[in-house]
C-alpha cells in the first residue's frame, strides 16, 4: 500500500498526460515543460522514425517541433492546406488552463473565415488500400474574443463525418474515425454551415490495424471511446503505451469492483487489437458476490446507429492459477456469445463482428454454472458504423483537374478537396455528372487570368462536354488533341493570344455541327482554310502577279467587310428595348430555322405561360431540349422573358434549370433549355398521378430545391430573389433530380445593404408572402415562405390552394388545426400508406412551419433550412437501415455470428475544463 506522499508524487508525475486528455486545470506544483528547442536534430529524426504511420499536424503554427512529453513530432499545417488564418488561444484560456501551456498543439488553431469548404490534404507514406485512424481536435478558447462558439460540419473524403458542437468556450473535443483510403491522397474538410467560422486545433493520422477493423470504401468507424476498467485513478493512456495512439479513458462501470493488478502481463500481450499492457493490468468483477456484469448504452443523437463493440479480457488474478475455472458467456442485445474461458495472463479479445448491434448497446456477462470465479472485464471499445454512400470523383478526372490547378496556379477559395463532392460544394466553374462515379462534364475558366500554353491535361477530361477558356492570356497553338475528346460539344477559346493554325480536326467537327467552336478575338490565330503566307507566293509573270495582288486585295477587303458585318451582328443585343435596355448572351446562338427544325415545326407542346408556349425539341437527334417561344402579343411575357435570360447567363447550379441557347431573329425570340423529362412537382403530387412519390423521394426533392434556392440567396453575389417559387416551377429530371425553373419574375439585390425589393405585383396566390400585401416588398424571406408552402405540398400531397365546393382554402388554414392535434398520420399524404419515419416527418413539418411564419423576421435563412432537411434525410435513411436489419433478423438462423458495428461521438467529448 502506497503512502499519501508516494501517491502524491505518482499523480504529480502523471499530471501532464492527464491534463492533455481531460483538459483539467490544477493548482499543484508542476514539472518544467521540456521544450522542443531543447532537443537536437538527431532527437527529432529519431522521433520521426519512432512514429511509423503517423502524420501529426499542429494547426496554426509556423514551425515543426517535437513534443518532448509524448515523443510525437508535430508538423505545421502550412504544407497541408492553402487557406485559413493562424490564431492563438486567448490569454485568459492560457492562464486558466494549465494544459494549454504544457501541450503546444492545443494552444493555437487555424480558422477559416472565407469559403464554404476548406480541406486538409493528407498523403500517408503507406498510401492507398490501408485503414487509418484520423483524430481531429477542437478547442475554441475564445480565440477571437467574441464569446460565440461556432458550429460546423466535418467531412472525411467526400462523405459527412460529424458536426462539431462545443458546449463551452473551454471544452476540448476529440473526434476519431477509422477510415479506409482508396487513393494515395485523402481529405478532411471543414464546412461552414452559416453558424460561425470553422476552426481546428490539431489533426492526427495513425496507421490502423486493417484486419482488426474491417473498414472499406463504403464503411468507416467513428470512435466513441476506449474504456479502461478497474483503474483507481483518473489516469489515461495513449501513445507510447498504445501504438495506435488510442486514448484510453477510465470508466466507472455500474455495480462492479476493481481487481488488483498483475505486474507480469506485459510479456504476454500479443493480440490482434494491440491493447496496451497498462490497460489490461486492471479489470472489474461483479460487486457483492454477484455472478453478472450488466451495461446499457443509448445515444439520443444516433438512435438508429449500428455499432461495433470490442471486449478485452485478460486473467490477472493469482487465484486463477490454482486450477480455479473462470468461464462466462456474453449476451449482447439478445445474442449469446460463448462460453468463454480465460487462461492466466493470456489476453482474449471478443468483438461483435457479424452481429446486428443497433440502437441500444445492452450486454450481460454471466458466469457459467461450472465457473469457480465470477466474470471479469478489463477494457472495451465502442465504434459507430458510418456509411460512406458517395464515391470520389473519377481518378482520371481528379488528377487532370489537379494538374490544371497546379499548372495555372488557380487559387480559388473553393478549389479544395474533391472537385465534385459533396454535391453542394462542387468547385466553382465545374459541372459534374453523378451517375455512379462523378465525372466532370463542364469546366468554365473564363476570365481566370490563365497564362501560358493550353495544358494537355485538359485532354484527360474524357467526359467533358463544355470547355470555356475564353478571355485569358493563353498563348501558343490550339492543341489538336482537344479534338479527340469524345463528348466535347462546346469549346470557347475567344479573347486569348493564341497563334498558328486551327487544327483541321477541330474545324471538321465545327463544320459538321458536332462542336460549337469559338475563336474570336485571337488576332494571331489563323482561322482561314488554308492559311495564306503571301511571302511564299511566287509569280513568274509580273502582270499576273499584279492581277493576283489586286484580286487578293479585293478578296481581303471583302473578307474584312464581311467579318465586320458578322461581328456587328454577333454583338447586337439578344433582346432590345428602349425602356428596358439591352444585354448580350454568351450562350450558343440559333437561327429561327434551326428552332423550327429542333422542335419538328413546333409539334409537341409541353408547357405554356404568360410568355407563350414551350415545345419539346431535340439537338442533333440526341439530347431532348425544351424550347420556350416568346409570343409577340405578350407584353408581360416579354419582360419575364428578358429577366430570365439575364439571370440564366450569370447563374449556374445543378439545381437550377440550365440555359443551352437562344434565338433572336427578326423579332422571333426563343430560349432553349435542358429538357426535364418528369415534368413539374405539382403534376406528381396531383390526385390524377398514378405513381406516388415515396417519402424518401419527397425529402430528396425538398433538399434539391433547397440547394438551388440557397445558392440564389447566398451563393450569388449580389443575391437573387426568385419571387415565384412554387411546386409548378420545380422541375424533375429523368432520375427525379429537382431543379428550380422560371426566373421571369426574379430580381437581383443591387447592393448588399438592400434588404428588400420594391416591386409591382409578382408571384402566385397561395405562395405569396403575407407581408407583401402590407409592405409591397419581397425579399429572400419571401422565397423562404414560398418554400415552406412547397414543403407542405410535399408533406400532405395537397395543393397550396385546396379546392372545396364554392371556394378555396389555403393549405395553412386547412393544416393548422390538424397539426395542433399532433396526429402525424393525418398530416402526411395518405397515399404513402404510412411508409415514413415519424421522427423525420415531424421534423419536416417543424421546418415547414418555421418557413411559413407570417412575420419574415421569424423565418430561417435557407442555409439553416437546408441543414435541417439533410438531418431529416439522415434520420429517414437510418430508419430504412433499421427496418432492413430487423427484416433480416426475422429471417436469419438461430446461430448468429458476431458483426462489425459502431458507437456515439457524444462520449468523444472529453470533460470540460473548469475555469
Amino acid at each position: 500500500m502506497m503512502s499519501r506522499h508516494e501517491l502524491f508524487i505518482v499523480l504529480n508525475n502523471l499530471l501532464p498526460l492527464f491534463i492533455l486528455v481531460f483538459g483539467i486545470t490544477s493548482s499543484w506544483d508542476t514539472p518544467t515543460l521540456t521544450e522542443a528547442t531543447k532537443h537536437d536534430v538527431g532527437r527529432r529524426k529519431l522521433a520521426t522514425q519512432n512514429n511509423p504511420g503517423f502524420i501529426s499536424i499542429d494547426c496554426g503554427v509556423e514551425e515543426d517541433y517535437l513534443n518532448g512529453e509524448t515523443g510525437i513530432y508535430y508538423k505545421s499545417d502550412k504544407d497541408f492546406i492553402e487557406t485559413g488564418e493562424n490564431h492563438d488561444i486567448s490569454a485568459s484560456a492560457s492562464r486558466n488552463n494549465y494544459y494549454v501551456v504544457q501541450w503546444r498543439e492545443y494552444g493555437n488553431l487555424r480558422s477559416f473565415p472565407d469559403g464554404k469548404k476548406n480541406c486538409y490534404t493528407l498523403k500517408p507514406e503507406q498510401g492507398r488500400n490501408n485503414s487509418y485512424r484520423i483524430r481531429a481536435s477542437f478547442l475554441y478558447g475564445n480565440y477571437d474574443g467574441k464569446n460565440e462558439i461556432p458550429e460546423f460540419e466535418l467531412y472525411v473524403g467526400v462523405n459527412y463525418w460529424d458536426t462539431v458542437r462545443l458546449p463551452s468556450l473551454w471544452y476540448m473535443l476529440f473526434l476519431d474515425i477509422i477510415y479506409f483510403f482508396t487513393a494515395d491522397t485523402g481529405y478532411v474538410c471543414l464546412v461552414n454551415t452559416g453558424l460561425g467560422i470553422p476552426f481546428i486545433s490539431a489533426l492526427e493520422l495513425r496507421l490502423s490495424n486493417e484486419s482488426a477493423f474491417n473498414t472499406t470504401y463504403s464503411v468507416a468507424l467513428g470512435n466513441v471511446r476506449a474504456s479502461d476498467l478497474g483503474i483507481s485513478s483518473n489516469h489515461s493512456f495513449r501513445y507510447k503505451d498504445d501504438g495506435y495512439d488510442r486514448i484510453w479513458q477510465p470508466l466507472q462501470f455500474p455495480s462492479s469492483v476493481p481487481i488488483s493488478p498483475s505486474l507480469n502481463i506485459a510479456n504476454q500481450v500479443d493480440d490482434l487489437y494491440k491493447v496496451p499492457a497498462e490497460v489490461l493490468r486492471t479489470a472489474i468483477q461483479p460487486v457483492n458476490g454477484s455472478r453478472s456484469l450488466n451495461y446499457t448504452y443509448y445515444s439520443s443523437r444516433f438512435p438508429f446507429s449500428q455499432y461495433l463493440v470490442c471486449f478485452y479480457f485478460a486473467e490477472i488474478e493469482e487465484t486463477a492459477r490454482q486450477d480455479r475455472l473462470r468461464e462466462f458467456t456474453i449476451t449482447l442485445n439478445g445474442f449469446k456469445i460463448g462460453p468463454i474461458t480465460l487462461e492466466y495472463l493470456k489476453p482474449l479479445p471478443v468483438s461483435s463482428q457479424n452481429l446486428p448491434v443497433q440502437g441500444v448497446i445492452n450486454f450481460t456477462i454471466d458466469a457459467t454454472e461450472e465457473s469457480d470465479l465470477p466474470p471479469i472485464l478489463n477494457a472495451m471499445e465502442f465504434y459507430q458504423v458510418l456509411p460512406l454512400p458517395y464515391s470520389p470523383t473519377d481518378p482520371t478526372d481528379g488528377d487532370a483537374i489537379m494538374a490544371i490547378k497546379q499548372t495555372y496556379n488557380i487559387n480559388k477559395d473553393d478549389w479544395q478537396g474533391d472537385p465534385c463532392l459533396p454535391k453542394e460544394y462542387t468547385w466553382s466553374g465545374l459541372t459534374c455528372r453523378f451517375n455512379g462515379t462523378p465525372r466532370i462534364i463542364s469546366l468554365n475558366l473564363s476570365a481566370s487570368k490563365l497564362t501560358g500554353a493550353i495544358s494537355l491535361s485538359f485532354s484527360n477530361l474524357q467526359a467533358i462536354e463544355s470547355l470555356d477558356l475564353s478571355y485569358n492570356e493563353l498563348t501558343g497553338p490550339v492543341p489538336e488533341v482537344l479534338a479527340q475528346l469524345p463528348n466535347l460539344k462546346v469549346l470557347n477559346l475567344s479573347g486569348n493570344k493564341l497563334a498558328g493554325s486551327v487544327p483541321q480536326s477541330l474545324k471538321d467537327k465545327s463544320d459538321d455541327g458536332s462542336l460549337v467552336l469559338r475563336l474570336a478575338e485571337n488576332p494571331d490565330l489563323c482561322q482561314m482554310d488554308p492559311c495564306h503566307d503571301k511571302e511564299k507566293k511566287k509569280f513568274v509573270v509580273p502582270v499576273v502577279a499584279s492581277i493576283v495582288s489586286v484580286l487578293v486585295l479585293i478578296f481581303f477587303s471583302i473578307l474584312i467587310v464581311f467579318c465586320m458585318i458578322r461581328r456587328r451582328r454577333q454583338q447586337e443585343p439578344l433582346i432590345k428595348s428602349s425602356e428596358e435596355g439591352s444585354f448580350k448572351s454568351k450562350n450558343r446562338p440559333f437561327s429561327y430555322s434551326q428552332i423550327v427544325k429542333i422542335t419538328g415545326n413546333f409539334t409537341t407542346v409541353v408547357g405554356e405561360g404568360g410568355f407563350g408556349k414551350v415545345y419539346l425539341g431535340s439537338l442533333n437527334d440526341e439530347a431532348p431540349v425544351a424550347v420556350k417561344l416568346l409570343s409577340p402579343s405578350s407584353k408581360q411575357g416579354f419582360k419575364e422573358f428578358r429577366a430570365e435570360v439575364q439571370l440564366l447567363m450569370i447563374v449556374h447550379h445543378r439545381n437550377l434549370v440550365s440555359l443551352i441557347g437562344y434565338c433572336d431573329e427578326n423579332g422571333k425570340m426563343a430560349l432553349i433549355y435542358e429538357y426535364m423529362a418528369n415534368g413539374n412537382l405539382r403534376q406528381h403530387l396531383s390526385d390524377t398521378n398514378g405513381n406516388v412519390l415515396k417519402w424518401k423521394e419527397r425529402l430528396q426533392i425538398a433538399i434539391d430545391a433547397a440547394y438551388g434556392l440557397e445558392y440564389l440567396h447566398n451563393g450569388c453575389k449580389p443575391s437573387i430573389v426568385h419571387r415565384d417559387l412554387k411546386s409548378a416551377n420545380i422541375l424533375l429530371t429523368e432520375s427525379m433530380q429537382a431543379k428550380i425553373a422560371d426566373f421571369g419574375l426574379s430580381k437581383i439585390f443591387l447592393t448588399e445593404n438592400e434588404s428588400h425589393i420594391s416591386t409591382c405585383p409578382a408571384g402566385t396566390p397561395g405562395y405569396l408572402d403575407p407581408e407583401f400585401h402590407c409592405s409591397g416588398n419581397l425579399n429572400k424571406k419571401s422565397d423562404v415562405y414560398s418554400f415552406g408552402i412547397v414543403l407542405f405540398e410535399l408533406i400532405t400531397g395537397q395543393p397550396a390552394i385546396i379546392r372545396i365546393p364554392d371556394c378555396g382554402v389555403h393549405i395553412l388554414q386547412w393544416l393548422s388545426p390538424i397539426v395542433e392535434k399532433g396526429d402525424i398520420r393525418n398530416i402526411i399524404d395518405p397515399s404513402l400508406q404510412g411508409e415514413f419515419d415519424v421522427n423525420a416527418a415531424w421534423k419536416v413539418v417543424d421546418i415547414a412551419m418555421s418557413c411559413a411564419q407570417p412575420a419574415s423576421i421569424q423565418r430561417p435563412d435557407m442555409s439553416l433550412v437546408l441543414t435541417e432537411l439533410k438531418e431529416c434525410m439522415a434520420i429517414e435513411m437510418a430508419h430504412g437501415r433499421t427496418q432492413r436489419v430487423l427484416s433480416n433478423m426475422t429471417t436469419s438462423s438461430n446461430s448468429p455470428e458476431i458483426s462489425l458495428l459502431n458507437v456515439d461521438s457524444e462520449l468523444n467529448l472529453l470533460n470540460p475544463i473548469p475555469r
